[in-house]
C-alpha cells in the first residue's frame, strides 16, 4: 500500500509537470468556465428570474460545479495521449502500482480543479456572488465539489482508455457532459422544465451536486441533499474506478 501511494504521488507530480508545460491546457480550464460566468450573469442573468433568490447566487454553485465537471476532458484526453503515444506500454513495464497511473492522473487533474474552483470564487464575488450560510456550510459546499471531481474524473478516466487519441475522447465525453450538463439545473430553475426533464433532474447526479451545493451556499441545505450529493460522488469513483483499473490491465 505504501509503494502504491508513492507511486501515485510520483505519477501526479509528473502529470502536474506536464500541465505547466502546456499552458494552453490551463488556460482553457480557466478561461472557459469564466466565460460561461460572464454570459449568463451578464446575457442570459436579465431573462431569468428565480424567485427569493440574485440569480448571481443561483448561478455560480452550478458554475462550480460544470467546472468540475467539464474538468473530467482532461482526465480523459490525457490519458488517450499516453496510450496513443506509447506511454502506457512504458508505464507498465515498470515496477510500479497498476493503479498509480490512474490515480496519479485523477489527482493531478483534482489539483487543477481546486484550483479552477477557486478562481471561479473570486470571479463571482467580482460579479456580485455572495455566500448566505455559514461559513461551514460553504467549506462543506466546497467538500462536496472537490469529491464529486474525483468522481466525474474516474467516468472520464474510463472514456480516455477506451478512446483511439485525445480528439476522440473529446468527442466521446462532449456528449456526455453536454446531456448532463446543460440539461441540469446549474444554469435555470427546474420549476420551468417540461416534466420529463424535472424527474430527470430530480435523479441525475450534476443536478443533485448542484442543488446541495447551492443549499449550502444559500444557507437552505437539507441532509437529504447533502446525502445524495455525496452517494453519487462515492458511486461515481466505487464503479468507474475499478472498471477503469480493469480496461487499463488491458488496455494497448
Amino acid at each position: 500500500m505504501r509503494q502504491g501511494l508513492a507511486d501515485a504521488v510520483t505519477m501526479t507530480w509528473r502529470n502536474l509537470k506536464a500541465m505547466s508545460r502546456n499552458p494552453q491546457v490551463i488556460l482553457f480550464s480557466t478561461f472557459q468556465p469564466v466565460i460561461f460566468v460572464l454570459t449568463f450573469r451578464y446575457v442570459f442573468g436579465g431573462s431569468i428570474r428565480v424567485p427569493g433568490v440574485d440569480y448571481v447566487n443561483f448561478l455560480m454553485p452550478g458554475v462550480f460545479v460544470q467546472s468540475v465537471a467539464f474538468g473530467g476532458m482532461n482526465t480523459a484526453a490525457g490519458l488517450a495521449e499516453d496510450l496513443s503515444k506509447g506511454m502506457i506500454e512504458r508505464f507498465r513495464s515498470l515496477p510500479m502500482a497498476r493503479s498509480a497511473v490512474l490515480a496519479g492522473r485523477v489527482l493531478a487533474d483534482l489539483v487543477r480543479n481546486i484550483g479552477v474552483v477557486l478562481l471561479m470564487v473570486g470571479v463571482g464575488f467580482l460579479v456580485g456572488f455572495r455566500i448566505q450560510g455559514s461559513a461551514g456550510e460553504f467549506v462543506l459546499a466546497m467538500a462536496l465539489i472537490v469529491v464529486f471531481a474525483v468522481g466525474m474524473s474516474w467516468v472520464f478516466a474510463l472514456i480516455g482508455l477506451v478512446s483511439s487519441n485525445a480528439e476522440a475522447a473529446q468527442a466521446m465525453g462532449f456528449p456526455i457532459l453536454a446531456i448532463m450538463v446543460f440539461a441540469s439545473t446549474a444554469f435555470v430553475p427546474i420549476e420551468g422544465m417540461p416534466g420529463w426533464l424535472q424527474a430527470y433532474n430530480d435523479f441525475q447526479p450534476v443536478s443533485v451536486t448542484v442543488a446541495a451545493v447551492r443549499g449550502l451556499t444559500l444557507g437552505s441545505a437539507t441532509t437529504g441533499q447533502i446525502l445524495g450529493a455525496l452517494a453519487w460522488a462515492i458511486a461515481l469513483a466505487a464503479i468507474f474506478g475499478p472498471f477503469a483499473v480493469r480496461v487499463y490491465r488491458r488496455a494497448r
